[in-house]
């Protein structure tokens, strides 16, 4: 029994995280099989509802990328948000290409809002961007890239703490001021938006929105057990070991830098995807997606779900915007009030947010059913 015992017990420890895994893949066969049924069927699931738990789970993916760097890493990043503005920006660019003569000026090369602003040709970085796979790639890349060049030179000063986040903060803040600017050549305040169809299938369409929930609820199993992977190798332990104990760590001969380089690019690369697949299910992407409250609101989802648990951060961002969705539209000017308690509370009764207090509890219960080893009585006759 003792040698089983830990397996088992870190088997329980990601009970939570194969039953994500398993639900979100049920969900991506069962949603559209539910939209699909007749609306007087007390089954039936809307295109709200499928849009709207599509919007949920590319925050899920949001969340789980933060707690990547913060949870294992303990780099608290307060300008996550760019990534995610970024990697939608990308998909928001493709699909204004595809719009071609359908637009209001009917232009089939600029994007209505260049035409209004008397842009002659389309600027450079808009290139390529009429091609799908290429605005996946650069949804990726681009997300990816800022954050290498940001790390390399932040990690390489041993920035870290409070300034770090401050840093990461300045950084979306000075993204968003630039995309404001209608001579950047994103739309400025208005952004992008107007969008017609995706891969030539209609935006509106039902069969579209189903298929646009199915992805997002893949990539985000996929960005679980690649995350998962990466905590649990040999990797992870180092990461780990970074977060606990960054000035030993590196007097053990790692190169910490490069450690949280890695983690760092990896998150921003899983956040520009989830931004990616937020555009299309929104039909928007605009500056606001930068402010510097987005990303703290990030971090309130993962510290509700649980810092350090991954799963736990899914759902926390699944719970918080479905509270935000009821009670901004029950008591508008109450939310964020109740998003300051939300998060006192759980810092105050549950510091290790509903993930880790279920993990806590289920490591209590084993250990209560686990028989413990009964200690050996000296026989009779025999001196101790």
């Amino acid at each position: 029994m003792r040698a089983s015992g830990p397996f088992l017990f870190r088997a329980m420890g990601d009970v939570g995280g194969t039953i994500l895994v398993v639900v979100l893949l049920a969900a991506a066969i069962l949603v559209p099989i539910l939209n699909g049924l007749p609306s007087s069927s007390p089954f039936f699931l809307s295109n709200y509802v499928v849009s709207l738990f599509g919007k949920y789970l590319c925050f899920a993916l949001l969340a789980l990328s933060v707690d990547l760097v913060w949870g294992f890493s303990g780099i608290l990043s307060l300008g996550h948000g760019a990534f995610f503005a970024l990697g939608g920006y990308a998909m928001g660019m493709h699909m204004m290409r595809e719009i071609g003569t359908r637009g209001v000026y009917g232009n089939a090369l600029l994007p209505d809002f260049m035409v209004f602003l008397n842009w002659k040709e389309l600027p450079w970085y808009w290139y390529g961007f009429d091609s799908f796979g290429f605005a996946v790639l650069m949804a990726v890349l681009v997300p990816g890239a800022l954050a290498f060049v940001f790390g390399w030179f932040a990690f390489r000063s041993r920035v870290t703490g409070v300034y770090l986040s401050i840093i990461t903060q300045a950084l979306t803040f000075a993204l968003m001021l630039a995309f404001f600017r209608n001579d950047f050549g994103f739309g400025g305040n208005n952004g992008l938006t107007d969008f017609k169809d995706i891969l030539g299938y209609s935006l509106q369409a039902q069969s579209t929105r189903t298929t646009l929930f199915a992805a997002s609820a893949i990539a985000l199993a996929l960005g679980y057990i690649l995350c998962r992977f990466l905590v649990q190798s040999r990797f992870g332990r180092v990461l780990i070991a970074v977060r606990d104990a960054e000035s030993r760590t590196r007097f053990l001969g790692y190169r910490v830098e490069h450690y949280k380089l890695f983690a760092f690019v990896v998150s921003a690369m899983l956040a520009g995807i989830a931004g990616a697949l937020y555009v299309p299910q929104v039909g928007i992407i605009n500056p606001r997606e930068f402010a510097p409250a987005n990303s703290i609101e990030i971090v309130i989802w993962v510290a509700v779900g649980g810092r350090g648990t991954l799963w736990g951060a899914a759902l926390g961002a699944v719970l918080v915007n479905y509270a935000k969705t009821y009670f901004t539209g029950a008591l508008p000017d109450a939310w964020l009030y109740m998003l300051g308690a939300l998060f006192v509370g759980v810092t105050l009764f549950l510091p290790k947010g509903v993930g880790g207090t279920t993990q806590a509890v289920i490591a209590k219960l084993w250990h209560a059913r686990t028989p413990k080893a009964s200690v050996a009585q000296p026989q009779a006759g025999v001196a101790e």
